[in-house]
């Protein structure tokens, strides 16, 4: 599920909070907004291998 909400990428050096919003800038200061939530995975994990078969064998 992809997230639309979105926090602006200059909020620690102008807001004293995280400022959160819908559109692609910031309502406040007009920085442009990023996507809030973080990746589902890394495509490089090098563990992933062995934690998904660990996930298979305890099932």
């Amino acid at each position: 599920m992809k997230s639309d909400i979105r926090v602006c990428s200059a909020w620690r050096d102008r807001h004293d909070r995280p400022r959160y919003s819908l559109s692609e800038t910031c309502p406040d200061c007009g920085a442009p907004t990023e996507n809030s939530a973080p990746a589902p995975f890394n495509p490089e994990d090098p563990y992933g291998e062995y934690r998904r078969a660990l996930k298979r064998r305890t099932r």
